[in-house]
């Protein structure tokens, strides 16, 4: 039961960083700093689908409610959290993944951390910005936003982690 609390503090504390800290900062307007796909990304590796899914649309719904986003911080976690597994599995390691271990820097190596969490940090962040411009005739404005902003937020995550994880036992 312990466990549960600790997701549901983490869950507390991510929205709050997103809406009240990173929403608000205005670097320029192409970047958007992201933490939250940090939240869906340390769960738990045997988390289930549908739990998972559900865990992010909440998640989202509680951001863009507080953030006058209409949705599409829900959808993009939906879609972030729909992919993790496939990615998950694309870079497993040789033996599998330890089920003591957690999603993080920490325990699964910089190489694993860089490849799987940037990889789906740039589908959550391409999948929100296509959906803010609702248009693939702009292209070029979407991923004037998806590069600078991706980058931002996987500097941001990592030193959130280094803050607020530590090593499994």
């Amino acid at each position: 039961m312990n466990r549960f609390y600790i997701f549901i503090f983490r869950f507390l504390i991510f929205v709050f960083l997103q809406v009240f800290i990173f929403n608000q900062l205005e670097i320029t307007p192409y970047v958007h700093i992201m933490v939250s796909p940090l939240y869906i990304m340390l769960l738990p590796f045997d988390v289930s689908v549908i739990r998972l899914l559900f865990i992010s649309f909440i998640l989202g719904l509680c951001i863009d409610a507080l953030s006058n986003t209409f949705g599409l911080h829900a959808s993009a976690l939906v879609f972030m959290a729909y992919l993790r597994p496939f990615v998950f599995r694309w870079f497993a390691p040789r033996d599998g993944y330890d089920s003591i271990k957690n999603p993080s820097i920490f325990d699964m190596g910089n190489k694993w951390f860089i490849f799987t969490f940037g990889s789906l940090l740039i589908f959550h962040h391409l999948w929100f910005f296509t959906m803010e411009s609702f248009s693939l005739s702009e292209i070029l404005l979407i991923l004037q936003k998806t590069v600078p902003s991706t980058l931002l937020s996987f500097i941001v995550c990592v030193i959130l982690q280094t803050l607020l994880l530590k090593k499994s036992n």
